[in-house]
Protein backbone atom coordinates (compact mmCIF):
# COMPACT_ATOMS: atom_id res chain seq x y z
CA UNK A 1 0.00 0.00 0.00
CA UNK A 2 1.34 3.42 -0.88
CA UNK A 3 1.82 5.55 2.22
CA UNK A 4 0.76 9.17 2.35
CA UNK A 5 3.69 11.56 2.35
CA UNK A 6 2.11 13.50 5.20
CA UNK A 7 1.15 10.51 7.32
CA UNK A 8 3.06 9.54 10.43
CA UNK A 9 4.25 6.19 11.69
CA UNK A 10 1.44 4.22 13.27
CA UNK A 11 3.65 3.44 16.22
CA UNK A 12 3.52 7.08 17.26
CA UNK A 13 -0.26 7.16 17.58
CA UNK A 14 -0.56 6.60 21.31
CA UNK A 15 2.23 9.04 22.07
CA UNK A 16 0.44 11.60 19.87
CA UNK A 17 -2.62 11.27 22.05
CA UNK A 18 -0.62 12.46 25.03
CA UNK A 19 1.06 15.37 23.29
CA UNK A 20 -0.89 17.83 25.39
CA UNK A 21 -1.84 15.49 28.21
CA UNK A 22 0.21 13.62 30.76
CA UNK A 23 -0.70 10.45 32.66
CA UNK A 24 0.86 9.81 36.04
CA UNK A 25 -1.48 7.34 37.71
CA UNK A 26 -4.57 5.24 37.21
CA UNK A 27 -8.13 5.48 38.40
CA UNK A 28 -10.13 2.96 40.37
CA UNK A 29 -11.12 1.14 37.18
CA UNK A 30 -7.54 0.88 35.95
CA UNK A 31 -7.99 3.50 33.25
CA UNK A 32 -5.29 6.18 33.05
CA UNK A 33 -6.04 9.54 34.58
CA UNK A 34 -5.01 12.45 32.37
CA UNK A 35 -3.82 15.78 33.68
CA UNK A 36 -3.97 18.90 31.59
CA UNK A 37 -0.76 20.51 30.46
CA UNK A 38 -0.49 24.17 29.67
CA UNK A 39 -1.46 24.52 25.99
CA UNK A 40 1.13 26.17 23.81
CA UNK A 41 -0.24 29.27 22.06
CA UNK A 42 -0.32 29.08 18.28
CA UNK A 43 2.39 31.15 16.62
CA UNK A 44 1.49 33.95 14.25
CA UNK A 45 2.91 31.94 11.36
CA UNK A 46 0.73 28.98 12.29
CA UNK A 47 -2.33 31.22 12.54
CA UNK A 48 -1.60 32.63 9.10
CA UNK A 49 -1.23 29.13 7.65
CA UNK A 50 -4.61 28.21 9.11
CA UNK A 51 -6.19 31.32 7.59
CA UNK A 52 -4.62 30.57 4.22
CA UNK A 53 -5.81 26.97 4.35
CA UNK A 54 -9.34 28.00 5.28
CA UNK A 55 -9.37 30.46 2.38
CA UNK A 56 -8.19 27.71 0.03
CA UNK A 57 -10.95 25.37 1.23
CA UNK A 58 -13.61 28.04 0.70
CA UNK A 59 -12.41 28.83 -2.81
CA UNK A 60 -12.27 25.16 -3.76
CA UNK A 61 -15.74 24.37 -2.37
CA UNK A 62 -17.36 27.29 -4.17
CA UNK A 63 -15.70 26.29 -7.43
CA UNK A 64 -16.95 22.70 -7.07
CA UNK A 65 -20.61 23.75 -6.82
CA UNK A 66 -20.42 26.61 -9.33
CA UNK A 67 -22.06 24.54 -12.09
CA UNK A 68 -24.66 22.86 -9.88
CA UNK A 69 -28.08 23.76 -8.50
CA UNK A 70 -26.23 24.98 -5.39
CA UNK A 71 -24.29 27.68 -7.23
CA UNK A 72 -26.19 30.55 -5.59
CA UNK A 73 -26.16 29.09 -2.09
CA UNK A 74 -24.10 31.22 0.31
CA UNK A 75 -21.40 28.84 1.53
CA UNK A 76 -18.79 29.13 4.27
CA UNK A 77 -16.17 26.49 5.10
CA UNK A 78 -15.02 26.66 8.71
CA UNK A 79 -11.87 25.23 10.26
CA UNK A 80 -12.97 24.53 13.86
CA UNK A 81 -10.59 25.17 16.72
CA UNK A 82 -10.19 22.98 19.80
CA UNK A 83 -9.72 23.57 23.51
CA UNK A 84 -9.16 21.65 26.73
CA UNK A 85 -12.80 20.59 26.84
CA UNK A 86 -12.37 19.08 23.38
CA UNK A 87 -9.35 17.13 24.61
CA UNK A 88 -11.15 15.86 27.69
CA UNK A 89 -14.11 14.72 25.60
CA UNK A 90 -11.83 12.98 23.13
CA UNK A 91 -10.07 11.10 25.94
CA UNK A 92 -13.39 10.03 27.44
CA UNK A 93 -14.79 8.69 24.17
CA UNK A 94 -11.59 7.20 22.76
CA UNK A 95 -10.44 5.12 25.74
CA UNK A 96 -13.07 2.45 25.13
CA UNK A 97 -12.67 2.56 21.34
CA UNK A 98 -8.92 2.45 20.87
CA UNK A 99 -8.34 -1.21 21.85
CA UNK A 100 -10.94 -2.28 19.28
CA UNK A 101 -9.55 0.01 16.58
CA UNK A 102 -5.98 -1.11 17.25
CA UNK A 103 -6.98 -4.77 17.07
CA UNK A 104 -8.68 -4.30 13.69
CA UNK A 105 -5.66 -2.37 12.42
CA UNK A 106 -3.30 -5.06 13.74
CA UNK A 107 -5.15 -7.69 11.71
CA UNK A 108 -5.38 -5.45 8.64
CA UNK A 109 -1.78 -4.28 8.25
CA UNK A 110 -0.27 -7.75 7.54
CA UNK A 111 -2.95 -8.31 4.89
CA UNK A 112 -1.95 -5.05 3.23
CA UNK A 113 1.69 -6.14 3.11
CA UNK A 114 0.73 -9.53 1.68
CA UNK A 115 -1.62 -7.98 -0.85
CA UNK A 116 1.04 -5.58 -2.08
CA UNK A 117 3.68 -8.28 -2.44
CA UNK A 118 1.26 -10.55 -4.31
CA UNK A 119 0.63 -7.81 -6.87
CA UNK A 120 -3.07 -8.62 -6.99
CA UNK A 121 -5.80 -6.10 -6.28
CA UNK A 122 -8.48 -7.76 -4.16
CA UNK A 123 -12.20 -7.15 -3.60
CA UNK A 124 -13.09 -6.24 -7.19
CA UNK A 125 -16.35 -6.78 -9.04
CA UNK A 126 -14.44 -8.52 -11.84
CA UNK A 127 -10.99 -9.99 -12.36
CA UNK A 128 -8.93 -13.05 -13.25
CA UNK A 129 -8.85 -14.63 -9.78
CA UNK A 130 -11.89 -15.73 -7.73
CA UNK A 131 -11.70 -15.07 -3.96
CA UNK A 132 -13.77 -17.71 -2.19
CA UNK A 133 -13.20 -16.05 1.18
CA UNK A 134 -15.06 -12.92 0.00
CA UNK A 135 -18.37 -14.62 -0.83
CA UNK A 136 -19.59 -14.35 2.76
CA UNK A 137 -19.70 -10.54 2.49
CA UNK A 138 -22.38 -10.67 -0.26
CA UNK A 139 -21.18 -7.44 -1.84
CA UNK A 140 -20.21 -9.07 -5.19
CA UNK A 141 -16.58 -7.99 -4.75
CA UNK A 142 -15.44 -11.59 -5.20
CA UNK A 143 -12.54 -11.20 -7.62
CA UNK A 144 -8.93 -10.10 -7.77
CA UNK A 145 -7.13 -8.76 -10.81
CA UNK A 146 -3.46 -8.46 -11.65
CA UNK A 147 -2.11 -5.04 -10.75
CA UNK A 148 -0.07 -3.28 -13.41
CA UNK A 149 3.16 -1.53 -12.36
CA UNK A 150 1.41 1.86 -12.54
CA UNK A 151 -1.41 0.84 -10.20
CA UNK A 152 -1.38 1.32 -6.45
CA UNK A 153 -3.51 -0.47 -3.85
CA UNK A 154 -4.05 2.85 -2.08
CA UNK A 155 -7.22 4.15 -0.45
CA UNK A 156 -8.53 7.59 0.47
CA UNK A 157 -11.51 7.94 2.81
CA UNK A 158 -14.02 10.75 3.12
CA UNK A 159 -16.39 10.89 6.08
CA UNK A 160 -19.34 13.28 5.97
CA UNK A 161 -21.27 13.95 9.19
CA UNK A 162 -24.80 15.35 9.15
CA UNK A 163 -24.92 18.11 11.79
CA UNK A 164 -28.65 18.79 11.56
CA UNK A 165 -30.57 19.67 14.72
CA UNK A 166 -32.18 16.23 14.97
CA UNK A 167 -28.76 14.65 15.62
CA UNK A 168 -29.12 15.80 19.23
CA UNK A 169 -31.79 13.15 19.91
CA UNK A 170 -31.45 9.60 21.24
CA UNK A 171 -27.67 9.61 21.63
CA UNK A 172 -27.03 10.03 17.90
CA UNK A 173 -24.50 12.82 18.27
CA UNK A 174 -22.26 10.89 20.64
CA UNK A 175 -22.61 7.79 18.46
CA UNK A 176 -21.47 9.84 15.47
CA UNK A 177 -18.49 11.21 17.41
CA UNK A 178 -17.47 7.72 18.49
CA UNK A 179 -17.66 6.50 14.90
CA UNK A 180 -15.67 9.48 13.64
CA UNK A 181 -12.94 8.88 16.25
CA UNK A 182 -12.74 5.21 15.26
CA UNK A 183 -12.47 5.99 11.54
CA UNK A 184 -9.92 8.76 12.08
CA UNK A 185 -7.66 6.68 14.32
CA UNK A 186 -7.92 3.58 12.13
CA UNK A 187 -6.93 5.63 9.09
CA UNK A 188 -3.96 7.07 10.98
CA UNK A 189 -2.82 3.62 12.10
CA UNK A 190 -3.03 2.30 8.53
CA UNK A 191 -1.68 5.55 7.06
CA UNK A 192 -4.80 6.12 4.97
CA UNK A 193 -5.45 9.74 3.91
CA UNK A 194 -8.76 10.87 5.38
CA UNK A 195 -10.98 13.94 5.09
CA UNK A 196 -13.72 14.46 7.69
CA UNK A 197 -16.28 17.22 7.24
CA UNK A 198 -19.49 18.07 9.03
CA UNK A 199 -22.22 20.18 7.48
CA UNK A 200 -25.43 22.02 8.22
CA UNK A 201 -27.68 24.47 6.39
CA UNK A 202 -29.55 27.71 7.07
CA UNK A 203 -27.52 29.03 9.98
CA UNK A 204 -28.43 32.49 8.69
CA UNK A 205 -29.50 34.23 5.48
CA UNK A 206 -25.85 35.05 4.85
CA UNK A 207 -24.69 31.50 5.59
CA UNK A 208 -27.05 29.09 3.86
CA UNK A 209 -24.54 26.22 3.86
CA UNK A 210 -21.85 25.57 6.45
CA UNK A 211 -19.04 23.05 6.14
CA UNK A 212 -16.75 22.22 9.05
CA UNK A 213 -13.33 20.88 8.03
CA UNK A 214 -12.28 18.79 11.02
CA UNK A 215 -9.57 16.76 9.28
CA UNK A 216 -8.16 17.12 5.79
CA UNK A 217 -5.49 15.11 3.98
CA UNK A 218 -4.07 18.32 2.52
CA UNK A 219 -3.17 19.55 6.01
CA UNK A 220 -2.97 16.66 8.48
CA UNK A 221 -2.54 17.67 12.10
CA UNK A 222 -2.27 15.40 15.15
CA UNK A 223 -4.65 17.79 16.91
CA UNK A 224 -7.40 17.13 14.38
CA UNK A 225 -8.66 14.39 16.71
CA UNK A 226 -9.63 17.12 19.16
CA UNK A 227 -11.34 19.18 16.46
CA UNK A 228 -13.64 16.21 15.87
CA UNK A 229 -15.20 16.88 19.25
CA UNK A 230 -16.64 20.15 17.92
CA UNK A 231 -19.18 18.17 15.89
CA UNK A 232 -22.62 19.24 17.09
CA UNK A 233 -26.31 19.37 16.20
CA UNK A 234 -26.99 22.70 14.49
CA UNK A 235 -29.73 23.38 11.92
CA UNK A 236 -30.94 21.92 8.59
CA UNK A 237 -29.09 19.74 6.08
CA UNK A 238 -28.36 20.18 2.36
CA UNK A 239 -26.98 16.71 1.72
CA UNK A 240 -26.46 16.87 -2.03
CA UNK A 241 -24.22 19.91 -1.78
CA UNK A 242 -22.09 18.34 0.95
CA UNK A 243 -21.73 15.07 -0.96
CA UNK A 244 -20.72 16.91 -4.14
CA UNK A 245 -17.99 18.92 -2.43
CA UNK A 246 -16.53 15.94 -0.59
CA UNK A 247 -16.76 13.59 -3.57
CA UNK A 248 -14.87 16.06 -5.75
CA UNK A 249 -12.15 16.31 -3.10
CA UNK A 250 -11.74 12.53 -3.31
CA UNK A 251 -11.69 12.58 -7.11
CA UNK A 252 -8.78 15.02 -6.98
CA UNK A 253 -6.81 12.77 -4.62
CA UNK A 254 -4.20 10.48 -6.26
CA UNK A 255 -5.28 7.33 -4.40
CA UNK A 256 -6.88 4.65 -6.55
CA UNK A 257 -9.77 3.61 -4.30
CA UNK A 258 -12.02 6.42 -3.11
CA UNK A 259 -14.61 5.78 -0.40
CA UNK A 260 -17.12 8.38 0.81
CA UNK A 261 -19.21 7.53 3.87
CA UNK A 262 -22.14 9.65 5.01
CA UNK A 263 -23.41 9.51 8.60
CA UNK A 264 -26.94 10.89 8.74
CA UNK A 265 -30.09 10.55 10.80
CA UNK A 266 -32.63 11.96 8.38
CA UNK A 267 -33.68 12.99 4.93
CA UNK A 268 -32.40 16.20 3.28
CA UNK A 269 -34.22 19.39 4.24
CA UNK A 270 -33.11 22.99 3.75
CA UNK A 271 -34.49 26.35 2.69
CA UNK A 272 -35.80 27.19 0.15
CA UNK A 273 -37.69 24.06 -0.89
CA UNK A 274 -34.66 21.76 -0.77
CA UNK A 275 -36.62 18.76 0.43
CA UNK A 276 -38.64 15.77 -0.72
CA UNK A 277 -38.19 14.39 -4.22
CA UNK A 278 -36.27 17.46 -5.40
CA UNK A 279 -33.52 17.00 -2.79
CA UNK A 280 -33.52 13.21 -3.17
CA UNK A 281 -33.08 13.52 -6.93
CA UNK A 282 -30.18 15.94 -6.44
CA UNK A 283 -28.46 13.46 -4.14
CA UNK A 284 -29.02 10.55 -6.50
CA UNK A 285 -27.71 12.49 -9.48
CA UNK A 286 -24.63 13.48 -7.48
CA UNK A 287 -24.00 9.87 -6.48
CA UNK A 288 -24.35 8.62 -10.06
CA UNK A 289 -22.08 11.38 -11.38
CA UNK A 290 -19.29 10.65 -8.94
CA UNK A 291 -19.60 6.89 -9.09
CA UNK A 292 -18.68 7.30 -12.75
CA UNK A 293 -15.58 9.15 -11.54
CA UNK A 294 -14.60 6.28 -9.26
CA UNK A 295 -16.07 7.26 -5.89
CA UNK A 296 -17.77 4.54 -3.83
CA UNK A 297 -20.58 5.74 -1.55
CA UNK A 298 -21.90 4.30 1.71
CA UNK A 299 -24.73 5.75 3.78
CA UNK A 300 -24.86 5.03 7.52
CA UNK A 301 -28.41 5.65 8.72
CA UNK A 302 -28.71 6.22 12.46
CA UNK A 303 -32.11 7.91 12.73
CA UNK A 304 -35.81 7.67 12.04
CA UNK A 305 -35.65 8.23 8.27
CA UNK A 306 -33.81 5.02 7.41
CA UNK A 307 -36.32 4.06 4.72
CA UNK A 308 -35.87 7.40 2.96
CA UNK A 309 -32.07 7.16 3.12
CA UNK A 310 -32.28 3.57 1.84
CA UNK A 311 -34.38 4.66 -1.13
CA UNK A 312 -31.99 7.49 -1.99
CA UNK A 313 -28.76 5.47 -1.84
CA UNK A 314 -30.02 2.00 -2.75
CA UNK A 315 -29.54 -1.31 -0.95
CA UNK A 316 -25.93 -1.83 -2.04
CA UNK A 317 -24.83 1.50 -0.53
CA UNK A 318 -26.96 1.47 2.63
CA UNK A 319 -25.97 0.55 6.20
CA UNK A 320 -28.79 0.21 8.72
CA UNK A 321 -27.18 1.03 12.06
CA UNK A 322 -29.54 -0.47 14.62
CA UNK A 323 -27.00 -0.76 17.45
CA UNK A 324 -25.22 2.56 18.00
CA UNK A 325 -22.70 0.97 20.40
CA UNK A 326 -21.47 -1.35 17.65
CA UNK A 327 -21.42 1.40 15.02
CA UNK A 328 -17.72 2.46 15.32
CA UNK A 329 -16.26 -1.05 15.01
CA UNK A 330 -18.63 -1.95 12.19
CA UNK A 331 -17.65 1.13 10.21
CA UNK A 332 -13.93 0.48 10.65
CA UNK A 333 -14.28 -3.13 9.52
CA UNK A 334 -16.11 -1.97 6.39
CA UNK A 335 -13.30 0.45 5.56
CA UNK A 336 -10.77 -2.35 6.03
CA UNK A 337 -12.62 -4.30 3.34
CA UNK A 338 -11.69 -1.65 0.78
CA UNK A 339 -7.96 -2.01 1.36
Amino acid sequence: MRKSADSEDSSSLLSDQSTDMASSDTGDNGAPQYHEANPEPMSEDAKQRERDFRKKLNQAAREIVSDSIHARVKLIVHRPDYDQDSKRQYIRLSQELMPVVQEIARKTLPLLEHETSAEFERNRYYGSRFQADSVAYRDYRYFAKKRTPSESPSLVVGLRVDESASMSAFGRLEAAKRAVIAVYEFCRLCQIPVVIYGDTADVSKLEQMSLYAYADFDKPDVHDRYRLMRIQARSNNRDGMALRIMAERLVQAPQQTKLLISISDGQPKAMDDYTGSYAARDMQQTIVEYERKGVAFLASAIGQDKDVIHDIYGQDKFLDIANLREFPARLVRIIARYL
